[in-house]
């Protein structure tokens, strides 16, 4: 059976897929430093970790603000170029759907290289599912109306903060999944990614693509100062310790460390701060590179074209090259169940920072030509499947 799909897919955006293959790139890097890194602490320990390591984790954090922004984009896109209201509703909510088995049936098996599926870790292709079932209803809106909620859920989200999970009674798990993290259903679901705010930032997704529309000037206008403001806004709120993130900067044992702690912003779930600080460079981006033809940037789009298919494959093959290098140092074959399990890798596991760089290259060079194809296949094909890989 065939189908034609979304006219997004026929007609891209060159510049969306450089930015996504970037931001799915820099994920990369994330996902195999957990994989192969010799340290036990979190990045953001300012205390025991160096400014090195701090960037290292903090260049991804541009990653899933990308994601949902990108979405949202693709969405717009394809809804403002004419797909019909009706037949995006149905896509977006079999694609979502598609998405929450992928995070609780398939990719666990990548992260764990076992079957165990409870407790479910509900990470980012969750949220995103979830994300994109509600926007099958939020296509239908006035595109104002689609704004105002965005904005108000990003800006106002904070402001609930001091709730608690726990102080709710039955509706405990509900409030999880809406703003956690923490577990839904002890012991059997956890939630990394609360929907809130990560649906409005795809929402604000869908209402900037109309941009798309545009002569080429007006939108490089448009997202640069759009997001120099929010870039603005947050130094501002941050160097005055202000609304929206909760976790106050300082003076650090170094002057890196000190920018370190300035850029430490809270990210489960992200802050309006966060938001700021990830937002407004994308869309910074998205204007400076509308005509990057060369090299990094046809590099940079195979992987965006593909980027579902990058990720659930990376996590494969990172945990692989895991098990080869436990093989390497310590003569035995076994699984970095670093999700499920961390404190179950052995101390003597693992490389330094220069390790994890040349890890994280191997890992994206792997994935090269297997992505080029399979995005070359999804160009010569209207297989109705391949609208949801």
């Amino acid at each position: 059976m065939k189908n034609s799909p979304p006219e997004i897919v026929r007609s891209r955006v060159s510049a969306v897929d450089i930015v996504r293959g970037a931001a799915i790139v820099f994920m990369a890097l994330d996902h195999v430093r957990d994989f192969v890194t010799v340290l036990r602490f979190q990045p953001e320990n300012l205390a025991r970790g160096s400014a090195a390591l701090f960037f290292t984790r903090w260049v991804t954090h541009f990653c899933a603000p990308a994601f949902f922004l990108l979405a949202g984009v693709g969405i717009g896109i394809s809804h403002f170029r004419g797909t019909p209201a009706t037949s995006l509703s149905r896509f977006l909510l079999l694609r979502g759907l598609w998405l929450l088995v992928l995070e609780l049936v398939i990719t666990p098996v990548g992260w764990q290289f076992g079957f165990d599926l409870i407790p479910a870790f509900a990470l980012v292709l969750w949220a995103l599912g979830w994300s994109m079932i509600l926007m099958a209803a939020v296509v239908r809106l006035p595109v104002g109306v689609t704004a105002g909620i965005a904005v108000v859920m990003i800006g106002c989200h904070n402001l609930f903060d001091p709730v608690q999970a726990q102080s709710l009674g039955r509706f405990a798990g509900l409030w999880t999944v809406i703003h956690g993290p923490g577990f839904a259903i002890p012991n059997v679901l956890f939630v990394g990614y609360p929907l809130v705010p990560w649906v409005a930032v795809m929402m604000l997704g869908y209402v900037v693509a109309s941009a798309y529309g545009w002569e080429e000037g007006r939108r490089r206008t448009l997202f640069i100062g759009l997001g120099s403001a929010a870039v603005m806004l947050f130094v501002v709120l941050r160097y005055v310790n202000g609304y929206g993130n909760g976790i106050p900067w300082s003076s650090q044992r170094t002057p890196a460390l000190t920018v370190a702690s300035f850029l430490n912003l809270r990210k489960y779930p992200p802050s309006l701060q966060f938001l700021l600080m990830t937002l407004g460079p994308t869309l910074i981006g998205l204007a400076l590179v509308e005509r990057a033809r060369g090299v990094l940037a046809r590099f940079l789009s195979v992987y965006g074209r593909v980027p579902l298919f990058f990720y659930v494959a990376h996590i494969f093959v990172g945990h692989a090259l895991a098990v080869l290098l436990a093989y390497v140092q310590g003569g035995e074959w076994r699984r970095i169940p670093i999700v499920h399990a961390p404190e179950l890798i052995p101390d003597w596991y693992g490389v330094g920072l220069p390790g994890v760089y040349l890890a994280w290259l191997a890992v994206v060079l792997m994935l090269y030509y297997p992505c080029r194809w399979f995005a070359r296949m999804k160009d010569s094909r209207t297989d109705w499947w391949l609208r949801y890989l």
